[in-house]
C-alpha cells in the first residue's frame, strides 16, 4: 500500500470504448467529486481520446481506475499502468484477466470448491451440429438456460432462454458480435451481491429486480425500479457464509482493492455467478450502498480504495 503522504495528484481514468462507457463516466465523475472533497488534486483521462501510454508520469502520483468492461477491467489498462510504473487501484493484470474471462474464473472457482452453475462453452462453428442438445444432455442442463459472452461485464449480452428454438436463434444473434458463448444452467432463488475490500468482507445486499433478471437496465436505470434490501434477508449463518465465499473467490483470483461477487441463493446453497473487479461507483451502485449501511461514507470508501493503490498487483 502507498502511503497517503506520498501522493496528492490523482488521475481518474474513465470512459474508454467498451459497451459500459457511460457507466464508467458516471463512476469516474462520482470518484472525482469524492476525491476533491478529500482535498486531492484530481485530473481525468479518457482513453477513448488518448492512448494510455500518453499518461504523464511526472504529473501523476496515482491512478484511480474507474474503467468498466473491455480494455478497462480485463488486464489491458492494468498492463499500461504497470508499464508506466504508476501505482493504480483495483486488481492487477492477471487477476483482472481471470475475472473478466468467465470460463477461466469458473474453472478456478470449481478447483477451489466454490459452487457455480453447470455450464458448457459454444463456439460459432458448433451451432452447425447437434452440439447444443448433446451438451445439455451430457451436462444435465435444463431450461431455462442463461446465454452470455465469456468476457463482458454489466450483464451485457446476457439472455435467459426457455426453449431450444429460442436458444438457437439467440445464439446466432450473439455470435454476430461474440466468438464464444457460455451456456449456463439458470438458477432461481435470491439475488445476493457481496462486497470485499482489501481482502476483508464489507457486506451483502439482496436485489429484487422487476425485470426478468438483474440486467444492464436493472443495474443502471432508476426506471427499472430494482428493489435493494440491505442487509440481505438471510439467516445469520447464511449471511456469514456468503461473505466467506466472496472472500474465498477474491483470494482465489488474487484480487486487490474492492470486488463484488454475484450470487444466487437457491435451496440453501450459494451459487457464485461471477466476480467483478471494477464494481460500479454510481449513485445506484451496490458497493457504496453496502458501505453506507456499515457507516462508511462514499468519500471514505473511495479514499480507502485509493490508499490501497500499488504496482506489481
Amino acid at each position: 500500500m502507498v502511503s497517503k503522504k506520498k501522493f496528492k495528484r490523482v488521475l481518474v481514468v474513465l470512459g474508454g470504448t467498451s459497451g459500459e462507457r457511460e457507466v464508467s463516466i458516471d463512476s469516474g465523475k462520482a470518484c472525482i467529486k469524492a476525491l476533491r472533497k478529500k482535498r486531492y488534486f484530481v485530473k481525468k483521462f479518457d482513453p477513448k481520446f488518448e492512448n494510455l501510454n500518453l499518461i504523464d508520469k511526472k504529473k501523476t502520483d496515482v491512478i484511480f481506475n474507474a474503467l468498466h468492461g473491455k480494455d478497462g477491467e480485463d488486464g489491458v489498462a492494468q498492463s499500461y499502468f504497470e508499464y508506466l510504473k504508476i501505482p493504480y487501484t483495483h486488481s492487477g493484470v492477471i487477476s483482472s484477466y481471470y475475472a473478466m474471462n468467465k470460463i477461466i474464473s469458473k474453472e478456478i472457482f470449481l478447483k477451489k470448491k466454490i459452487l457455480t452453475p453447470k455450464y458448457f462453452i459454444c463456439k460459432k462453428n458448433d451451432l452447425k451440429s447437434n452440439f447444443l442438445k448433446k451438451n445439455m444432455i451430457e451436462k444435465k442442463i435444463n431450461f431455462p438456460i442463461v446465454i452470455k459472452p465469456s468476457n463482458e461485464g454489466s450483464s451485457l449480452g446476457v439472455k435467459i432462454i426457455k426453449n431450444i428454438n429460442d436458444l438457437k436463434r439467440s445464439a446466432k444473434t450473439l455470435f454476430k458480435k461474440y466468438d464464444q458463448l457460455i451456456f449456463e444452467q439458470f438458477i432461481g432463488g435470491q439475488e445476493i451481491q457481496a462486497a470485499v475490500i482489501n481482502g476483508k468482507s464489507l457486506g451483502a445486499i439482496e436485489l429484487i429486480p422487476k425485470r426478468s433478471f438483474y440486467d444492464y437496465k436493472a443495474k443502471y436505470t432508476k426506471a427499472a425500479n430494482t428493489r435493494h434490501i440491505m442487509p440481505a434477508r438471510l439467516e445469520k449463518k447464511n449471511y456469514k457464509e456468503v461473505l466467506q465465499i466472496a472472500r474465498r473467490a477474491h483470494k482465489a483470483l488474487n484480487c486487490k482493492g474492492v470486488t463484488r461477487s454475484d450470487f444466487k441463493f437457491f435451496k440453501n446453497k450459494f451459487y457464485l455467478l461471477e466476480i467483478n473487479t471494477q464494481p460500479g461507483m454510481t449513485n445506484l451502485s451496490l458497493v457504496p450502498e453496502i458501505a453506507k449501511y456499515y457507516g462508511i461514507s462514499f468519500q471514505d470508501l473511495i479514499e480507502k480504495i485509493l490508499l490501497d493503490a500499488s504496482i506489481n498487483r
